[in-house]
């Protein structure tokens, strides 16, 4: 099989398993050269959302601010963050010092 065919499949079926996560199910964020990867998930209540910082020297954090909540903790290289998201809903987030980087996310729960 071409090599270019095999890595749009995979692709596209990693992609596929994010946006399918179910209850009790983990979905994994990267955030790497002022991103977050996947941008955007969709996910069912239950699921787990775990942001690994995979940058060699940036901190980042993860803040709700739509939400009214307060700023998260930076997370430097190779620190992570988790939380469950029980309810549907949309969750937009930013890191915090990045913001003007347009480093945003979002997090949609659905049934």
């Amino acid at each position: 099989m071409n090599p270019l065919r095999t890595l749009a499949l995979l692709l596209v079926l990693g992609f596929t398993s994010v946006a399918m996560a179910g209850a009790g199910e983990e979905v994994v964020i990267e955030m790497i050269e002022y991103q977050f990867r996947p941008q955007e998930v969709t996910i069912k209540p239950g699921t787990t959302v775990r942001w690994v910082n995979r940058e060699k020297r940036q901190f980042h954090n993860i803040w709700f601010k739509e939400a009214g909540e307060e700023p998260g903790d930076y997370l430097f290289p190779e620190e992570e963050y988790e939380r469950v998201f029980e309810e549907s809903g949309d969750y937009p987030y930013v890191c915090q010092p990045h913001e003007d980087r347009g480093m945003t996310g979002r997090i949609i729960v659905a049934e």
